[in-house]
This record gives C-alpha cells, structure tokens and sequence, in this order.
C-alpha cells in the first residue's frame, strides 16, 4: 500500500467529514430549537441524534490526520486501524445517546406531568430532516465506496438509519397531534432510542470483526487459493490469514514448493504468487507468502492455525 493511496484516502474521509459535520450541525440546531420550542421529546431526541453525527464527523476528521501519517517505529504497520477504533467509539456514542433518550421518555411518561400535544412546525422539521439526512447518508456512502473506508460506510447507515428514525418520529408527531395525545410524543421518543440502540449494536460488531483480525468474506479466500492454483510449482495453500487493515487486505499464506527447488526458485514462485493474488483480490495492503518444501506438513497445521482450502469448502 503506497504512501499515495493512504493520503488519497484521508483526503476522501475529509471532506465526507466536513460535509457531515455542516449538514448535521444545521439539522440538529434546527431540531433541538423546535424540540425545546414545543417540548416535544421525539424531535428533541432527533436532535440529539444529529448532535451525536456532528461528534462523529469532527472524529473522522480527527482519524483523518492520524491514519494519513506514515509507518514508523512504533506503528510498523501504519496507523489505517485508527479508523476501525474510531468506528468502535461511534458504536459506543450512538448507544449512551439511545440510552439517555430512552430513560429520560420512560421517565417522563412514569412520573411527568401530562404533555402538552406538539406543534405542526415540528412536522416540518421533521420533513426537512428526513430530506437532508438522505442527502447525507448518500454523500457518506460514495466517499466511503471510494475511500474504502469502514468508518464512513458506518456513519452512512447510521444517516440511512436516522431517516427511518425521522419518519418514525414524524408518524409519532402526526399521532399525537391528530389525537391530541402529547404522551404517544414520549412513547416515541423510547422507540426512537431503541432504535438508535439496534444502529449502535450493528456497527460495533463489524467494528470488533475487523479489530479480532476476522473475516465473514469466504470469496476472498477461494479468490486466494486460486491465485496459489494458477502459479507452476506452487501447491497446497494453508495457514491463510486474511484481516482488515484500514479497509485493505493484510495476507499471510504457506504454500509448498518441490524440495529440490533452489532459494531462488522457490522465491521466484513466491513472487508469482504475490502478483497472482494481487490480481485477484482487490485492496491489498500487504502479503506475506512463506514458502515449504513439499510435503512437509507441521504440527500447528492439524491444530486449525489458519485457513486451507478443505476448511473453506467444509464451510461453504
């Protein structure tokens, strides 16, 4: 992975950033005043919502920088898994933010005085909302197509997500103020949080995927083994890794070799296989291919250290 590439990258996250972080900034300011202007928990908790995407993208800005510097001594292989730490705090953000919506709703219908029923304006609102976070989540969702970027792909569901979250509010706004009911406000708000939550849950567990250096993406394994089949010489792929490293591909691979092979055939096949696989898979960070005479199988192979080819098919 070139220094290019990285800083192309950072450069993507930035300005997705920037984007996010005026759009959310003007939505939430525009919903928080409504929300506290007619006391309505729903859009107040919309607002806080947006709040949270403002803090998010000032983060991925912050990732930006951290994930553009160069390896170094201390971070050999680069800082590209600020991103995937990042992703994991926004997890993290979403939750406490649904939780602190819900107790506060569940405690206003438990123990508050009776509500008043909302204003139309904050129809509106809400209208105007849903408009902006579907500009949002589709500007979010190119550059992180673009980037590669984990983080940004994160935050355009959690956008896609706020717009059902919005409509959710605005079917609760049109209820209470069709039945003259200002409770069904703060029993919307609690779904509002639940659903905040259920984002929040989703995203750390792709998050904690990637930081456990684990894969869901078999394909990418098959893709790999036919790399290794499509080199002379080269045979019995194994002890393959494949993990996430700033939304690019670190690979480690055993292949086996003829045993009379010299040093530099056997790396000469050990370069073809790197090209090959480079050919296949894209996004590659980095490849580590070692090399075994043939034949010789080890003892931690049997002890499933890594992925072969048979454990791929057995899970196919």
């Amino acid at each position: 992975m070139s220094q290019q590439h990285i800083e192309n990258k950072s450069t993507l996250i930035r300005w997705a950033s920037v984007t996010a972080l005026v759009g959310n900034l003007l939505l939430a300011a525009l919903k928080i005043t409504e929300g506290l202007r007619t006391d309505s928990l729903a859009v107040l908790g919309d607002g806080i919502d947006s709040s949270v995407d403002v803090l998010i993208a000032v983060m991925a800005l912050v990732v930006a920088r951290v994930i553009s510097r160069p390896a170094d001594q201390e971070h050999p292989w680069g800082h590209g898994r600020a991103e995937t730490v990042a992703t994991a705090l926004l997890s993290f953000l979403l939750f406490f933010a649904g939780a602190q919506l819900i107790l506060n709703s569940a405690g206003d219908l438990v123990f508050g005085e009776p509500r008043e029923v909302p204003s139309k304006t904050a129809i509106i609102v809400t209208l105007v909302s849903i408009a902006g976070k579907l500009f949002l989540a589709w500007i979010q969702y190119r550059f992180g197509k673009r980037a590669d970027s984990a983080m940004l792909r994160a935050n355009a569901k959690n956008m896609a997500a706020d717009v059902l979250l919005s409509v959710g509010v605005l079917v609760g706004l049109a209820l209470s103020i069709e039945l003259g009911i200002g409770a069904i406000d703060s029993a919307t708000a609690i779904l509002v949080g639940l659903w905040v939550i259920k984002a929040a849950v989703g995203i750390f567990m792709e998050a904690n995927t990637e930081l456990m250096d684990g894969s869901h993406e078999t394909e990418s394994y098959r893709a790999v083994f036919d790399a290794v089949r499509s080199v002379p010489g080269a045979g019995n792929p194994h002890r393959t890794r494949m993990r996430r490293i700033a939304g690019l591909w670190d690979i480690d691979i055993d292949i086996e070799v003829a045993p009379n092979l010299t040093v530099n055939e056997a790396h000469r096949i050990a370069t073809q296989v790197e090209g090959a696989i480079k050919n296949r898979v894209e996004g590659i960070y980095d490849i580590m291919v070692h090399v075994e005479p043939d034949g010789d199988h080890h003892e931690e192979d049997a002890e499933g250290f890594g992925l072969s080819e048979d454990k791929i098919m057995t899970n196919k």
